[in-house]
């Protein structure tokens, strides 16, 4: 999959310090989920559809 034109964005329920997560929205039928720490490690990526409920489910 390419994932060169990924718009990156930290997550804002990321700790800054230890733990971050980026996301990238901006891509062509999925969304991709990375370490920032580790830019070119493994992506992630999840159909649009599950990703939106995912990020709408309440906090455990």
């Amino acid at each position: 999959m390419e994932l060169s034109g990924a718009g990156w964005r930290k997550s804002s329920r990321s700790d800054q310090d230890t733990q971050c997560v980026e996301v990238a929205t901006n891509l062509s039928g999925v969304v991709g989920v990375r370490d920032s720490k580790d830019p070119a490690g493994p992506v992630l990526t999840f159909d649009p559809y599950a990703w939106r409920v995912f990020v709408a489910a309440p906090p455990r």
